[in-house]
């Protein structure tokens, strides 16, 4: 883990530390060809490369009704109840994001102005597996999608080497809403959702995280399905000052090093005594850590910088573009104010990624490797499409009229000034 004053840290570390998108490296290959069998062999191609990869045999690709109940019954009933709490606030929040479905103004007598909003025809949501099951990425995916209209919303997965997906996340997708659920994982997935297959429905817009071979799949299908943003390792950035708890620092690194080797964490700090107890804190909370082994791998990702300022602090998170970034100081309100680059913001000492991860009701699918500088996070606006409107008079097309004709002969488009002058002089 890098531990040092910013004074010292030199261009080369910085740089390691700001450029995350060698992540995203060249798979392109791999990927092509692997996007080229399925829209060839359709449900053949998902059966081999589910058996490659997965070491699954799958017949039936699409999740059955047998199945999904036989999950249910697998799943506790106060998990079930946990899915359901977070589900409605999930629900609750991104309600809040619904723009005014059709709105007007009237900027000049005759002329109505407008737009109308309608929710896309189809989504797929992409469900990782891997080295864990994450149900809570059902609901983050789904439910958002539901509340926006998307009639068709389907969930792609891996399934274990027994060719059965894991229970919780069955029950995850059965109560975001799925309406249909498959059995597939990896590139292999995005394909069957762009392309569609004899078993797979092909959708408009795919969204969900997933690993470098995932993202890089959906970035390569954009001329069949859209798709929400790249999304890497996942990594935080907290900003702190010597009000906020050493521990609880410590404990919010090791919860993003847990997810994933290339994970990155990075503390902030203008206390350099917060900056020794938090390093002590993060080697002592590693040691007890459950997911030792990636832990231990993502925190060489890590870092602990001392900086002379709060502004100098706020610069590093603005160039880092964080997916989470953790505000853990007296003054929240006047950093939040300087904040211009982060996927997810938490703030204050009792809002830890966590929070957002399943909970709170925000959405955890966020643009990771600095990419909050160009995207935003998964909300309402990615199932919605927008559709201008224009209701216009005679009266209304004359006070304009002259405007329209003189740029459209300008630009030689003489038919275009001809529609104009027709309509004015009836």
């Amino acid at each position: 883990m890098l531990y040092k004053h910013l004074s010292d840290v030199t261009e080369e570390e910085l740089d390691k530390l700001l450029d995350r998108t060698g992540e995203l490296m060249d798979v392109s290959e791999t990927v092509s060809a692997i996007l080229h069998d399925v829209q060839e062999k359709g449900d053949d191609g998902l059966r081999e490369y589910t058996k490659k990869f997965d070491k699954a045999d799958i017949q039936a690709i699409e999740v059955t009704p047998e199945e999904m109940e036989e999950a249910m019954g697998l799943v506790d009933a106060e998990l079930i109840r946990h899915l359901e709490i977070a589900a409605e606030n999930i629900r609750n929040f991104h309600a809040a994001q619904l723009p005014e479905k059709t709105w007007f103004i009237e900027p000049t007598p005759g002329i109505k102005l407008g737009q109308m909003a309608t929710p896309l025809a189809s989504v797929g949501a992409y469900v990782p597996g891997g080295r864990a099951s994450y149900p809570s990425t059902a609901l983050m995916t789904i439910i958002p999608a539901k509340v926006a209209g998307v009639k068709s919303v389907v969930m792609c997965t891996p399934p274990g080497p027994d060719g059965k997906v894991n229970p919780l996340t069955l029950a995850a997708g059965k109560v975001a809403g799925a309406d249909h659920i498959y059995k597939l994982g990896g590139v292999q997935a995005i394909a069957a959702m762009a392309y569609g297959t004899e078993s797979v429905l092909k959708v408009a817009k795919i969204v969900g995280p997933g690993n470098v071979f995932v993202t890089v799949a959906k970035m390569m299908v954009r001329d069949k399905a859209e798709i929400d943003f790249p999304a890497g390792p996942s990594e935080v950035l907290i900003i702190a000052d010597d009000s906020a708890d050493a521990g609880m620092i410590a404990s919010d690194i090791l919860a993003q090093a847990e997810h994933d080797p290339k994970s990155v964490s990075v503390l902030v700090t203008t206390s350099a005594e917060l900056a020794e107890q938090t390093n002590a804190e993060v080697k002592k909370q590693a040691d007890a850590a459950v997911r030792k082994e990636i832990v231990d791998s993502s925190l060489e990702n890590a870092a602990i910088i001392v900086t002379d300022t709060m502004d100098e602090c706020i610069a590093i998170s603005n160039d880092f573009a964080p997916e989470h970034l953790e505000i853990m100081v007296k003054d929240d309100d006047s950093v939040l104010e300087m904040i211009e680059n982060a996927g997810s913001i938490f703030v204050g000492n009792y809002a830890p990624v966590a929070a957002g991860d399943y909970a709170s009701g925000t959405n955890h699918v966020l643009p990771t490797a600095g990419y909050p500088k160009l995207y935003s996070g998964l909300n309402i606006h990615h199932f919605l499409k927008y559709s201008t409107i224009q209701k216009i008079t005679k009266e209304g097309l004359g006070s304009i009229g002259e405007t329209i004709i003189a740029l459209a002969e300008k630009e030689g488009l003489q038919a275009h000034a001809d529609s104009v002058k027709l309509r004015l002089n009836d």
